[in-house]
């Protein structure tokens, strides 16, 4: 049996504006589909892994169709749990320049926020499984949600299987309960390796250092960041390696990217991508993390699998829609320093 990598969350349909006008300037939205978790199944199932994602959906043509796209890019849905509720909606603006962009969420009553966490057979799900991937998106969503991904990671540990968590901090949609006082923290003693930005760090786990980031220039200081991962790595033992993304956003068309390792004892700065003309950073994280999986998996090395990780993502940046559509050639390519976007003969 391959060795499976399961991700769980709640996948969206999408709706976005055409290019970069705004919501509903004109009468026409781009529908397709994304979510983090299905994202990160997306990018492992292209990079060659057995991926397997796990969500609940409802017994209707929308969730047929999203299923249907993801078993065409080779991910496996069977453990996917047909439920009550509706398919969760988001919708996107593309900014551009100094216009940010804008993401509205119409989610609430979706399945997997009403789904019985009994649902879910875990044992059946992390069946020859070796990673599970969450974020704090899904236990945001409400509490059932959130006693599912409780439920999940302790799963996961029970069966041996390492599990990763991108903290992914989204203010707008914890409206139940205290992210970095009940949820989280609880999430994080099971988890092995976390991905998160400097907010994620202080809003979800409650850990603040020295302002790393001024949030408003979008200038980094990167130096104080090993502290901060220093401080969750000492709060959380059991966590053994912490990946910062290091984004300088100077525009809405124009961002530096970055990131940083963390592994207890050795810290890595990786090179840093300057991304101009930015075609859709939405998924840009997730294609970090499933870059990061990817490589942690494949090189046993924390920087070569650091910079796989921001390579993928950098990619990212240049593709339409959640998914990141790269294979393993194309990111390794980038990493060797085929940047200049030659035509390929």
């Amino acid at each position: 049996m391959k060795t499976k990598f399961v991700t769980f969350g709640e996948i969206m349909l999408r709706l976005k504006s055409q290019r970069f006008e705004r919501l509903l300037q004109t009468p026409i939205l781009e529908a397709t589909f994304g979510g983090g978790e299905a994202n990160v199944a997306v990018s492992l199932a292209n990079y060659g892994f057995d991926a397997k994602y796990v969500t609940a959906l409802p017994d209707n043509d929308i969730a047929n169709a999203c299923l249907r796209e993801l078993r065409g890019f080779g991910v496996d849905v069977s453990d996917v749990v047909i439920s009550d509720g509706r398919v969760g909606i988001y919708f996107l603006e593309s900014g551009a320049v100094q216009r940010p962009s804008k993401v509205i969420y119409d989610r609430a009553n979706s399945s997997i926020a009403t789904v019985n966490p009994s649902s879910f057979i875990w044992a059946k799900i992390f069946e020859g499984a070796k990673w599970l991937h969450i974020s704090g998106i899904t236990p945001a969503i409400s509490e059932s949600a959130a006693e599912a991904s409780i439920a999940c990671v302790k799963a996961a540990k029970e069966y041996g299987v390492m599990v990763s968590c991108d903290l992914n901090f989204r203010k707008n949609l914890w409206k139940w309960g205290k992210a970095s006082s009940e949820v989280m923290p609880e999430i994080v003693k099971y988890t092995d390796v976390i991905i998160a930005n400097e907010e994620d760090v202080q809003k979800a786990l409650g850990i603040a250092s020295e302002s790393a980031h001024e949030v408003e220039s979008g200038e980094l200081n990167v130096e104080l960041y090993k502290n901060i991962a220093q401080l969750v790595l000492e709060q959380y033992p059991n966590v053994s390696k912490i990946a910062i993304t290091l984004r300088e956003s100077k525009s809405a068309s124009h961002n530096d990217w970055a990131a940083c390792i963390y592994n207890g004892k050795d810290f890595y700065i990786s090179r840093k991508y300057s991304i101009t003309d930015i075609v859709d950073r939405v998924g840009g994280g997730d294609s970090f993390c499933a870059g990061l999986i990817y490589g942690l998996n494949t090189y046993g090395d924390d920087k070569q699998a650091l910079e796989y990780a921001v390579a993928a993502s950098c990619l990212k940046h240049t593709i339409d829609g959640d998914y990141n559509r790269v294979s393993v050639k194309e990111v390794e390519a980038l990493m060797k320093g085929s940047g200049s976007g030659r035509v390929q003969r």
